[in-house]
């Protein structure tokens, strides 16, 4: 027993018992997925940096080295060789670039707000992904429970069918009947045992924690009982994915802005200070500087009128597809709503069927003692009270996922309770 207890000891000293706010919290902390999702923000602010780095132009130094060699045609016996220093600074930075800059800034910054609520819809999915996971496993605990139950009566009524037997009251068959019953529950917990470790599997990937060994109770995220008309105006104003299109909408409108400055002239300065000569000196009969003002009107560059008509079309079917994605999160909202109050509401249903179910099988067991009905009545009633507890446990499940849809329909986020 000793070396039973000892050998144990490692998986209970490691073995944790979670709840959702538990996973949840681990799932943010520990998901690789959604920590590289998040670096997407981080690039977007990059593209902004690198924008704004064009108004400070480019600066560069340059060294030129070049040998050359004549004979003026062949003409004389001998070549004379030449060597040329050129050293430069070079600056050049636009002074006007007919607002193409300007509108590349502020389509940036429009992408970063993009990502940071693309991010956090990412996130939501994701807890909702937890959630349907965590359930999951509850469900596979409950499941595993109601057939210990079940094989506690199927035990019992092999002993019952064993000691009516010797008695000469029942034959032969009706023990082998209840030992056939029995081995079909066995069969099914195999079953939900496996079926228990593979969402367990689930929920240890998910929230990065390999210890977890079982869960607690169902958890319904959200209140069946919510007002309809509030939760499609939360919806608008809080669901990311509508916040990500209308900033994408923003970004089209300043898309056809800055293609429209092709059509603006553009300014710029070049700026240049340097040596030139056969010999690598600074000296003042060598060196040269240049300041260049450079002006430049497109009067007529290929395919920028239809690369505008493009941008303004693109513009308008992401308005269209804005618009309608609006709609049809009033609809999302309603559908998952009404999907939650009918799921409740068969909880109840479902309660009194199993207690019916239990209350019957019991009255027939005594029958059975009595002599008034047959093994096979019996063993069906107990059937009736295996499917009764599992469409209970189902109707639960059921429930915590559809307030879990509904929760994401209507993009409030989703934190842990501390």
């Amino acid at each position: 027993m000793k070396k039973v207890f000892l050998s144990l000891a490692p998986l209970l000293m490691f073995a944790t018992t979670i709840n959702f706010d538990t996973a949840l919290r681990e799932t943010y902390h520990n998901n690789n997925e959604l920590k590289a999702k998040k670096l997407n923000i981080k690039m977007a602010k990059t593209d902004l940096s690198k924008v704004k780095s064009y108004d400070w132009g480019n600066f560069w130094l340059e060294e030129d080295i070049s040998k050359s060699k004549s004979n003026f045609g062949g003409l004389l016996p001998s070549s004379e060789e030449r060597k040329n220093y050129r050293t430069r600074a070079v600056y050049e930075f636009p002074i006007f670039t007919g607002y193409k800059i300007k509108y590349a800034k502020e389509i940036s910054r429009l992408q970063i707000k993009a990502n940071k609520f693309k991010y956090g819809r990412d996130k939501n999915k994701l807890a909702i992904e937890v959630l349907k996971a965590y359930n999951g496993v509850v469900a596979a605990k409950y499941f595993i429970k109601a057939l210990q139950s079940a094989k506690k009566t199927t035990t019992s009524f092999i002993n019952m069918t064993n000691e009516l037997y010797s008695q000469g009251m029942v034959v032969k068959s009706d023990v082998l009947s209840a030992e056939a019953r029995d081995s079909e529950v066995d069969a099914k917990m195999i079953e939900a045992k496996n079926k228990y470790n593979l969402a367990l599997s689930y929920l240890r990937f998910l929230t990065g924690n390999r210890r977890i060994t079982d869960v607690k109770d169902f958890r319904v995220i959200i209140s069946p009982y919510s007002n309809l008309k509030k939760l499609q105006q939360i919806a608008l104003e809080n669901r990311n994915d509508i916040k990500w299109m209308q900033e994408n909408v923003k970004t089209m409108q300043k898309k056809v802005k800055m293609d429209k400055s092709i059509y603006y002239p553009t300014l710029g300065t070049h700026l240049e200070y340097g040596y030139d000569g056969e010999e690598l000196k600074l000296d003042n009969d060598h060196n040269y500087w240049v300041v260049d003002l450079n002006i430049k009107y497109n009067l007529l560059e290929i395919g920028a009128k239809q690369e505008l008509e493009k941008s303004k079309i693109q513009s308008q079917q992401i308005a269209y597809y804005y618009a309608h994605m609006r709609n049809g999160i009033k609809v999302d909202v309603e559908q998952k709503f009404l999907n939650l109050q009918a799921k409740t509401s068969m909880i109840s249903v479902k309660v009194k069927n199993r207690d019916l179910a239990h209350a019957v099988l019991s009255q027939y067991k005594e029958m059975y003692k009595n002599g008034l009905v047959n093994i096979a009545i019996l063993l069906m009633k107990q059937a009736d009270v295996q499917k009764a507890d599992a469409e209970l446990i189902k109707a639960k499940y059921d429930q915590a996922i559809a307030a879990a849809e509904l929760k994401l329909a209507i993009g409030s986020e989703i934190k842990e309770n501390k």
